[in-house]
């Protein structure tokens, strides 16, 4: 039988940086966190309602027209790179599974110039990192006059929701704004040229990394934390490999094959061992010993391949994630 190697991809903003790029960028002009906030919820809406062509993570499009309105400029998103802080034990982690002889990915929706930022400062290789690629050149375009009004006057709207209380306006008002008065301009073309790296577009990245190292699905280790991770985090488990839900939402917990909630991602590390040694049954007794023990100093595990009822360990999450990652934290 051939022996299958070490291979491990992380999400990048949750299980590795607590920060939310494109969050932070729209927080660069007034009151772009909340116009963010409702962007990200209609994200969520289109996404469960599994809208044609349409993919977890597309607010990364969804929010350009915002981003030129404002001139929100490359050397912005590498100014938040520079600030961006690690998740506690994300650097050790990387460090202690590269000297195991493990081959360490990220796909993440992020822009890439923070993308590879930020990675580059963990030593993952650029050609084991696939992210949101930005047309720079059609990012410098002028708004005309009918363009800016009308985006303004959208921000206005959108000041006046709230993520899930509004929900049926934030669908109608945005489906117009996006689908039909962009529909034809140059910043909604702009909007079509960008694809950002979530959903089936994550395990389309995954399934080439496994291609080109010769390695199957089943021997990897994927993590996660939400909606736009829950494809990937499928796609592995279904496989035999294992997925793990770091800090997650209810939107990545189905999903996955095991969960850790933890302040410090570190705590995985025996987990992994338990990958290496023994794969998914080994794995499987490491976490089921640790989930009978109770919490303790290095977080909550469960396992979840099998269990149907999620909603205790989707409360532990909740918690946890909105200690780590705090304002990012409730977003889809």
């Amino acid at each position: 039988m051939r022996k299958i190697n070490n291979f491990i991809c992380f999400d990048l903003e949750g299980p590795l940086s607590p920060q939310d790029n494109a969050y932070e960028l729209m927080k660069l002009f007034p009151d772009g966190d909340r116009v963010f906030e409702v962007i990200s919820r209609y994200d969520d809406l289109l996404t469960l309602e599994e809208r044609e062509d349409y993919e977890p993570g597309d607010t990364l499009a969804l929010i350009l027209p915002f981003l030129v309105l404002h001139s929100i400029s490359e050397n912005d998103i590498a100014g938040l790179a520079t600030e961006a802080s690690f998740t506690d034990g994300a650097e050790k982690l990387v460090f202690w599974l590269q000297s195991k002889g493990w081959k360490v990915f990220c796909i993440t929706t992020a822009y890439e110039p923070y993308a590879i930022h930020l990675t580059h400062k963990l030593d993952i290789f650029t050609q084991n990192v696939a992210c949101t690629a930005l047309p720079w050149g059609r990012l410098q375009l002028t708004l005309g006059t009918e363009e800016s009004a009308l985006l303004k006057q959208a921000e206005e709207d959108i000041l006046t929701m709230k993520p899930v209380t509004d929900d049926d306006r934030i669908k109608q008002t945005l489906d117009k704004l996006f689908w039909e008065k962009l529909s034809g301009t140059d910043v909604g073309e702009m909007m079509k040229s960008v694809k950002p790296v979530g959903g089936r577009r994550k395990v389309a990245a995954l399934n080439e990394f496994a291609e080109k190292y010769n390695q199957p699905l089943a021997g990897w280790v994927v993590v996660g934390d939400s909606i736009t991770d829950s494809r990937m985090l499928e796609a592995v488990d279904t496989a035999g490999g294992l997925a793990i839900a770091f800090n997650a939402n209810e939107y990545a917990l189905p999903y996955a094959t095991m969960s850790l909630a933890s302040k410090n991602i570190f705590s995985l590390a025996e987990v992994l061992e338990a990958w290496r040694k023994k794969q998914r049954r080994g794995t499987e007794k490491v976490v089921k010993g640790k989930e009978k023990k109770g919490s303790d100093r290095r977080g909550y595990f469960h396992w979840l391949s099998g269990r149907k009822d999620t909603d205790e360990i989707v409360t532990i999450h909740k918690r946890i994630r909105n200690l780590v990652r705090e304002e990012a934290g409730k977003l889809g």
